[in-house]
C-alpha cells in the first residue's frame, strides 16, 4: 500500500513539473503527462525497480485501471455539460449536421485506409482493430480545442460553431464506436450475427442513455435537499462514481448480452443534470478544479501504457502515420462538405476542420475498452502514437486557423498573451 501511494503521489508531482517544462516551450499539458507515464513506464526508469518509483511491470499500470475508468467518467460527464438546450436552438441543423456528417465521414476514410493495410498485411493489423480504428478517430478532444479559444479569447461564427461540433462530434463518436467495437468482437468470435452486430449495439446505447438520464434527474432531485456548495459538489462526485460502477454492470436477456457504455452513460447523466440544475454551471466550474489531480493521473497512467517493444516494429509506426493521415483528410473532407451542404460561411468551411484535429482523453478511454480485442495493445498504441503527435501540433494548428479565419487578436498581441501566461 506504501508504494501505492508512493507511486500516485510520485506521478502527479512528475506530472505538474513537466508540465511546467512543457509550457516553457509551448506544448500542450496533456503532452506532458504522457511523456511523463512514459517515463516512469516499465520500460524506463520503471525498470529500475526502485520501491514506489514509477512502474516495474505492466501488471502495476494495470492495478491503477480503476483511477482511469473514475476519470473517464468524470471527462464523459464534462462533455455532456456542452449540451445546453439554449445552446443547441441557437445553432440548429447546421451545428447537428456538421458534428455527425464529419464523424461518420472521418470514421469511413480511416476505416478504408486501414482496412486496405489490413488486406495487405493481415497478420500485423486485425480487420477488427482497423474498424475499431475508424470509429476512434471520430473522437475530438473538446479539452485542447477549448483550451485555445480561452487563451485567446477567440470569438465569432467559426468559434462558437466549433465549440457545437466538439460537443456533438464526441457524442456521435461515442455511438460509433459502440456500434463499430459491436462489430468487432462479432469478427472475433468467428461469425457475424443480428444479435451482435445489430442488437447488442443498439440495447447497449438505448440502455446507456436511459440509465444516463434517470441518473441525471436523480441528481437534480437529491441536490435539492442541500444548499452549500461542498455538499452538492460532494454529492455530484458521489452520483459520477455510481454511474460508473453501475455502467459496468452486465446481464442477459435471453440470448441477447446486454451491458452499458460508461462513456454514453456518465455524458447522458451530466446532460440532462446541467439542463435541469439552476446552479449546475457553477458546479461545473468547481467540480473541473476537484477532477484536475484525477485527469493528470489519467493521463499519466495512460502515457505509461505504452508498451515500447511494439514500437520497436516499424509497421506499427507505419499504422499510426497511416491513421494520422487518413484522420486529418477526413476531418478536414467531412467538415468542410458538411459545412457546404448547410450554408456556412466560406471561412468556416475552410478552417472548421483543421480546429477539430485535437484528439486525446476520449479517444484514450475508447482504446482502453478495445484492450479487449486479440490485439488490443496496437490499437492502444496506435492511439497513443497520434495522440502525442496530434497534441504536439494540433493546437498550434487550431491557433493559426482560427486567426485565418480573423477570431483572434494580432499575433503580436496574441504573443504577449502567450509570454504572459
Amino acid at each position: 500500500m506504501q508504494n501505492l501511494l508512493l507511486c500516485v503521489s510520485i506521478c502527479l508531482i512528475a506530472g505538474l513539473l513537466m508540465s511546467r517544462l512543457a509550457k516553457r516551450v509551448g506544448l500542450p499539458a496533456v503532452t506532458a503527462y504522457l511523456v511523463t507515464g512514459l517515463l516512469l513506464g516499465p520500460y524506463c526508469i520503471g525498470r529500475l525497480g526502485l520501491p514506489g518509483v514509477g512502474f516495474h511491470s505492466m501488471e502495476d499500470v494495470n492495478y491503477l485501471g480503476l483511477i482511469s475508468e473514475m476519470a473517464l467518467g468524470f471527462i464523459a460527464f464534462t462533455i455532456g455539460n456542452e449540451f445546453r438546450l439554449e445552446q443547441l436552438r441557437h445553432m440548429g441543423r447546421q451545428a447537428i449536421t456538421v458534428g455527425i456528417l464529419q464523424a461518420v465521414v472521418t470514421t469511413i476514410v480511416v476505416d478504408l485506409g486501414l482496412i486496405t493495410f489490413h488486406l495487405a498485411f493481415p497478420e500485423t493489423l486485425s480487420l477488427a482493430s482497423a474498424i475499431t480504428l475508424g470509429a476512434i478517430a471520430a473522437a475530438t478532444a473538446p479539452a485542447a480545442t477549448l483550451m485555445v479559444v480561452r487563451q485567446y479569447q477567440a470569438d465569432g461564427p467559426l468559434t462558437r460553431l466549433l465549440l457545437m461540433v466538439v460537443a456533438i462530434d464526441d457524442a456521435v463518436g461515442l455511438m460509433l464506436f459502440s456500434g463499430s467495437f459491436g462489430v468487432a468482437s462479432a469478427l472475433e468470435q468467428g461469425g457475424i450475427s443480428l444479435i451482435t452486430v445489430v442488437v447488442e449495439p443498439v440495447l447497449e446505447i438505448v440502455f446507456s442513455l436511459a440509465l444516463g438520464a434517470v441518473a441525471g434527474y436523480i441528481l437534480d432531485w437529491s441536490e435539492r435537499y442541500f444548499h452549500s456548495r461542498g455538499n452538492r459538489i460532494s454529492m455530484t462526485v458521489a452520483f459520477v462514481l455510481l454511474t460508473v460502477g453501475l455502467s459496468m454492470v452486465e446481464f442477459q436477456l435471453g440470448p441477447v448480452r446486454c451491458g452499458f457504455s460508461l462513456l454514453l452513460v456518465c455524458m447522458m447523466t451530466g446532460t440532462i443534470f446541467c439542463n435541469i440544475c439552476e446552479t449546475s454551471e457553477v458546479l461545473m466550474e468547481r467540480l473541473d478544479r476537484w477532477t484536475t489531480p484525477l485527469s493528470i493521473l489519467f493521463f499519466v497512467l495512460s502515457g505509461a501504457e505504452l508498451d515500447l517493444r511494439i514500437l520497436r516494429n516499424p509497421m506499427v509506426l507505419l499504422i499510426g502515420v497511416i491513421y494520422i493521415a487518413a484522420r486529418s483528410a477526413g476531418k478536414i473532407l467531412g467538415s468542410y462538405s458538411s459545412c457546404a451542404l448547410t450554408g456556412c460561411e466560406k471561412n468556416i468551411q475552410k478552417y472548421l476542420g483543421i480546429t477539430l484535429l485535437p484528439q486525446a482523453g476520449v479517444a484514450l478511454g475508447m482504446a482502453i475498452t478495445a484492450a479487449s480485442l486479440s490485439d488490443g495493445a496496437m490499437v492502444r498504441n496506435v492511439v497513443l502514437f497520434s495522440v502525442l503527435v496530434y497534441e504536439l501540433v494540433a493546437p498550434t494548428l487550431t491557433k493559426n486557423a482560427l486567426f485565418a479565419a480573423g477570431e483572434l487578436h494580432s499575433e503580436e498581441l496574441l504573443s504577449q498573451k502567450h509570454h504572459g501566461n
